[in-house]
């Protein structure tokens, strides 16, 4: 069974590798997810405190980073 999400990145020197849009697709979709994270602590946050992901801005931008990541990088996607 051919894997299809592999790239063919691979072979290239870093700094060819890190001009091409598969180095920098996931770390802009993970800015972006971090940023809505951050967005979503900030408007609708818990200011009680009790809430464990949105009561905090720093678990809000990484639970957001890692959605952004999860959005680029499906694990189920092949």
């Amino acid at each position: 069974m051919p894997n299809s999400c592999q790239t063919n990145n691979n072979h290239l020197p870093v700094k060819e590798r890190l001009k091409t849009w598969d180095f920098w697709k996931p770390l802009l979709f993970i800015a972006l997810g971090g940023l809505g994270g951050f967005l979503y602590y900030y408007y609708a946050g818990c200011a009680s405190g009790t809430c464990g992901i949105t009561s905090n801005p720093y678990a809000s931008i990484a639970f957001g980073g890692l959605l952004g990541y999860f959005v680029v990088n499906r694990p189920c996607a092949c």
